[in-house]
């Protein structure tokens, strides 16, 4: 794990009792329908505290990384009071020890702000996917608007100081440099929240 993972683990382990206690109560909608229709064998890349956990379908096979070991002390702590059987596991998303074509489904929630590589990560994503499969995001980027990318460009370093996220990523190009297919992009907060649809 390099020097910047280490680094964003840190913080996420350090904000990790604030997360718990909002992260769930955002969004809540946006996850629901995500996460809908979902079967099969499912991984979710930082699963952070859990708060996916209450929107997946009861017959899915689900197995959750995060690099934060605290974050993962939450999401174990939701699943046995929401009796959810699932795997969590400490695992980097740039380097998933999963065999190639693993998973039906791959699913993530503003993950790709906070990974140090983006484009690696995803490209595991891609790796660790049936062909057949698809993957899920729900992701905040930089806006597409010229003066608010500006000023989320401003805002960037104190945000990624404070609690490790990037709020100026330009993720459809790094999904495009990752080799995957977008079968469908929905913005839900003007061009800043979208929900990608893609096939490895």
């Amino acid at each position: 794990m390099g020097r910047d993972t280490q680094t964003i683990k840190r913080r996420y382990d350090r904000i990790a009792p604030l997360f718990h206690r909002v992260d769930g109560k955002m969004m809540r909608s946006w996850r629901k329908e995500l996460l809908s229709g979902l079967r099969g064998n499912v991984l979710e890349v930082g699963i952070g505290t859990g708060a996916n956990l209450s929107y997946y379908p009861p017959t899915v096979r689900l197995t959750g990384i995060d690099f934060s070991p605290k974050m993962l002390q939450y999401a174990e702590q939701r699943a046995k009071e929401l009796n959810i059987d699932v795997t969590l596991m400490e695992m980097d998303a740039q380097n998933l020890t999963f065999e190639d074509q693993t998973f039906d489904y791959i699913v993530a929630t503003c993950v790709f702000c906070s990974v140090p590589d983006p484009v690696q990560g995803m490209r595991e994503m891609k790796r660790v996917c049936n062909k057949e499969g698809e993957i899920r995001l729900l992701e905040h980027m930089r806006s597409e608007h010229p003066m608010v990318g500006k000023l989320m460009d401003l805002l960037n370093p104190l945000t990624v100081r404070i609690s490790g996220a990037n709020i100026n990523r330009y993720t459809l190009k790094n999904v495009e440099s990752a080799g995957l297919i977008i079968q469908k992009s929905e913005p839900l907060c003007t061009t800043i929240v979208r929900r990608l649809l893609l096939r490895p």
